[in-house]
């Protein structure tokens, strides 16, 4: 997503918002880190997924992806702070028919 104009005060704004994201995106991280541990048990004792489990640490992946243009500086379009439903999908490698 490459955007030529690039907003010198847009930099300045985004040190703010990236440690409101950063403190969002520990926190999630952290919750989901444990969730994923849990989940390994889940799998381990009961030989199926959690649903609820699955969707959450989901939900992080999803808002990590979501900001990580942001972050990484490759657009000035802010994300929200807090994570909101966004479509991710993964595709096959090249030249691979789905």
């Amino acid at each position: 997503m490459y955007e030529r104009p690039a907003g010198r005060i847009e930099l300045l704004v985004r040190i703010v918002y990236w440690i409101l994201i950063g403190i969002v995106a520990w926190v999630y991280g952290l919750i989901a880190g444990v969730c994923t541990f849990i989940q390994w048990f889940v799998i381990l004792i009961l030989g199926r997924r959690s649903e609820g489990l699955s969707i959450f640490i989901q939900g992080y992946l999803e808002y990590h992806v979501h900001v990580l243009s942001y972050i990484s500086l490759m657009t000035d379009r802010r994300p929200a702070i807090l994570p909101v439903k966004v479509r991710i999908y993964e595709e096959g490698p090249i030249g691979e028919k789905t």
